[in-house]
């Protein structure tokens, strides 16, 4: 199968080659790409039978780039740092994924389940695989200890850091915790009308009531937060535009 990865960090394309080298003597490396405009070039020329692709390019995401390239035709096996994508795609039983860093045991299973897979079979799960990475969507996914819990974004009140640990605190009067740090979410939900007032929180805007100017916000369930001194222009004029969503 002659293949494509597209990466933008050079040392897991490097090392995905030396895998598929050491596992699958049928997979030939046709290309390496680090970007959706390169990649983009490189699989309309070479075309492709299989591409192990990144999620999150140097200029844009995978989507970008299969959009980009219709109508070829080609297998995908999608490579992620995050594991919330994972389990989106465990969720759905979508085409195949790999966290990274990539194992060597998963990595042939996704060979073998991917050559068995009929193209326009992956093309619907890559269809409805878009809808599920769409970045604009009003979920998360956590993994908990012992499952993965949905919660919507619009519910969520705000998050606090503790030593490694992030807990989420819904207006349900329910609260996650997760074994991960806020800075693991952060991009995600300062894209959702959330703000950073200080290094231990994130907070939905639509739930502030108040902000005392000596720095302390007020929430709706009476939660009071501190904004840092460092944060705190930034907060004040987040706090002023907020939108209304």
């Amino acid at each position: 199968m002659q293949s494509l990865i597209i990466e933008d960090k050079a040392y897991i394309r490097k090392g995905l080659v030396n895998l598929l080298t050491l596992i699958d003597t049928d997979v030939q490396i046709v290309g390496e790409c680090e970007s959706v405009k390169e990649a983009v070039i490189v699989a309309k020329a070479c075309k492709p039978d299989l591409v192990f692709l990144d999620i999150n390019l140097s200029d844009g995401n995978a989507f970008e780039f299969l959009e980009q390239t219709e109508p070829l035709d080609f297998k995908v096996i999608f490579i992620t740092a995050y594991e919330e994508y994972a389990l989106k795609a465990l969720k759905m039983g979508a085409v195949d994924y790999l966290l990274k860093p990539v194992d060597v045991e998963e990595l042939k299973i996704a060979l073998n389940k991917v050559k068995q897979l009929p193209i326009t079979e992956q093309k619907e799960q890559i269809r409805v695989a878009k809808q599920v990475f769409n970045p604009q969507q009003d979920q998360l996914i956590l993994s908990l200890h012992d499952s993965f819990q949905v919660i919507e974004l619009n519910g969520l009140m705000y998050c606090e850091s503790d030593k490694g640990y992030t807990t989420f605190y819904c207006d349900n009067n329910k609260k996650y915790v997760v074994s991960k740090t806020l800075k693991e979410f952060e991009e995600r939900l300062l894209e959702a009308n959330f703000t950073r007032p200080h290094q231990s929180y994130l907070v939905n805007l639509k739930f502030i009531d108040k902000y005392d100017k000596s720095g302390v916000i007020h929430l709706k369930n009476g939660k009071k937060i501190p904004v840092s001194s460092r944060k705190k222009e930034q907060f004040v004029s987040a706090f002023l535009n907020r939108n209304s969503n």
